[in-house]
């Protein structure tokens, strides 16, 4: 007669702990997957009314003083809306990159270069990034007696770039996106999920 198999003490326990955990995996990652959805389709559908400024916010610039191709979109739609009449005027806000340029400076020169008035761009030197953007646009804001705007950067960048606008006390904020996309965005994407989260829990330095 075969003797009957015995089961590790603990052996059920630990598949069930096992279970659970796999669970917890793919339901949070179910969860991180709807998040990066909406946030994209947020982003993608713009909001765009007749504003006092478009806020233009920088990215690369190559070693050549050339905007890169992220930041040339974000740029075109600026223009875009300087010539709809959406935006009366532009603030471009970056800092300076690794490539040793001033990323507002740059920014203002391609605008002009493609017909805005250089009385109507204000640059930002100082927007080291998103926060830092909103709180120098919002001064900037105030002293021209300016109080509604369009944030544009690329569509997954949007929603926290106007929720940045409104906690600086701008108000209301509108929203524009590059028309620009690369594989990169892929990583960009999962990126912004956790820097929109910490935008909502009030960690605003990122």
């Amino acid at each position: 007669m075969a003797r009957p198999r015995l089961t590790p003490r603990g052996a059920g326990k630990g598949r069930r702990w096992l279970r659970a955990a796999i669970r917890a995996v793919l339901a949070g990652a179910g969860a991180y997957l709807l998040a990066a959805l909406l946030l994209c389709a947020a982003g993608l559908r713009d909001d765009v009314r007749t504003a006092d400024v478009a806020v233009v916010l920088g990215n690369q610039v190559f070693p050549d003083g050339t905007p890169s191709p992220r930041l040339a979109g974000r740029l075109d739609e600026g223009v875009a809306l300087y010539r709809r009449g959406a935006a009366r005027n532009l603030i471009v806000s970056g800092g300076v990159g690794r490539e040793g340029w001033d990323e507002a400076a740059v920014m203002k020169r391609y605008l002009v270069a493609r017909g805005v008035p250089a009385g109507r761009v204000v640059t930002d030197s100082l927007g080291v990034n998103t926060a830092a953007t909103a709180r120098n646009s919002a001064i900037i804001m105030r002293q021209r007696g300016w109080t509604s705007a369009i944030a544009v950067s690329q569509y997954f960048h949007v929603p926290r770039c106007r929720l940045a606008l409104r906690r600086a006390g701008i108000t209301p904020v509108y929203g524009a996106h590059a028309r620009y996309a690369e594989w990169r965005d892929v990583y960009s994407i999962t990126r912004e999920v956790t820097g929109y989260a910490a935008y909502l829990a009030g960690v605003r330095d990122r």
